[in-house]
């Protein structure tokens, strides 16, 4: 009877590596952009989907630079007034125009809401 109640080590050590993993195939699945809410048309949203992406994998240390290539091309293709946050963990409410606001997390955590407002 008391056997049956000791732990088997070795399941306990079999469900760590299944731990680590899980946890790569998490990462790994979530490497792709994710569009949590946009008005924007489709064209548009593509564009700055792709260019968020390429910005975010450019300069992964640095969100501030990441921010600034979006915000500058975003200006240059579609007009001024253009608005950039990147990082983990914040909230917002923003006034926006209609059909131009993005909202999308890259590499599991970090987010990005890019929108236009003159």
């Amino acid at each position: 009877m008391l056997a049956n109640l000791v732990p088997n080590t070795g399941v306990g050590m079999a469900g760590t590596g299944e731990g680590k993993k899980e946890e790569a195939d998490y990462k790994r699945l979530h490497s792709f952009p994710l569009i949590r809410h946009t008005d924007m048309p489709e064209e548009m949203r593509v564009e700055t989907m792709e260019l968020c992406v390429t910005a975010c994998e450019k300069y992964a240390t640095n969100n501030e630079s990441a921010a600034k290539m979006i915000k500058e091309s975003m200006d240059k293709k579609f007009g001024s007034s253009w608005h950039v946050v990147i990082g983990e963990g914040f909230g917002f409410e923003v006034t926006h125009e209609v059909k131009n606001l993005l909202y999308m997390f890259f590499g599991g955590s970090l987010a990005v809401c890019v929108w236009k407002c003159s």
